[in-house]
């Protein structure tokens, strides 16, 4: 059985798929710097929330310890009391601590490659726009070659 014969594309064609192929790099241009400067921004709210809540643990961790040094001197309700409360506030902010760290790699993690997907769609837009600067160039008109003079 014979195979049925391919058709030919016509300039319209390679044309039009030329230029979709144009516009879905710009919209992944497009696409792609906003979602880095999206995913940055959330990184840096991701940074000062790890950076608070470790900061906050720190100062309770102080706090627990000064309180079990008064609950050894001098054990009273109270001070028993501290030291739970506080031992249960650092486990509260070590749970939030460690949710946030994981959403902060996470982030990290998207943002590099989206950069590296930036990088790329970047690099494929100067590549292209250098070619149509050297493909859009007038043609030059062919100049007439002197003719030499005959020695008498």
């Amino acid at each position: 059985m014979p195979k049925a014969k391919k058709a030919v594309a016509t300039s319209a064609s390679v044309n039009k798929k030329i230029a979709s192929a144009l516009e879905a790099l710009n919209a992944a241009n497009s696409d792609s710097g906003a979602a880095v400067d999206t995913r940055s921004k959330a990184g840096k709210k991701l940074t000062a929330e790890v950076k608070k809540l470790s900061k906050k643990r720190a100062t309770l961790m102080k706090r627990k310890k000064t309180a079990t040094n008064k609950d050894k001197k001098d054990s009273t309700a109270e001070t028993r009391k501290a030291v739970k409360s506080t031992t249960k506030e650092i486990a509260d902010v070590k749970k939030a601590l460690d949710k946030a760290k994981v959403a902060k790699s996470a982030n990290a993690e998207e943002l590099a490659a989206l950069k590296a997907a930036q990088r790329q769609v970047n690099a494929y837009t100067k590549v292209i726009e250098k070619a149509d600067k050297v493909l859009n160039k007038p043609k030059k008109k062919a100049r007439r070659k002197k003719r030499a003079k005959k020695a008498a």
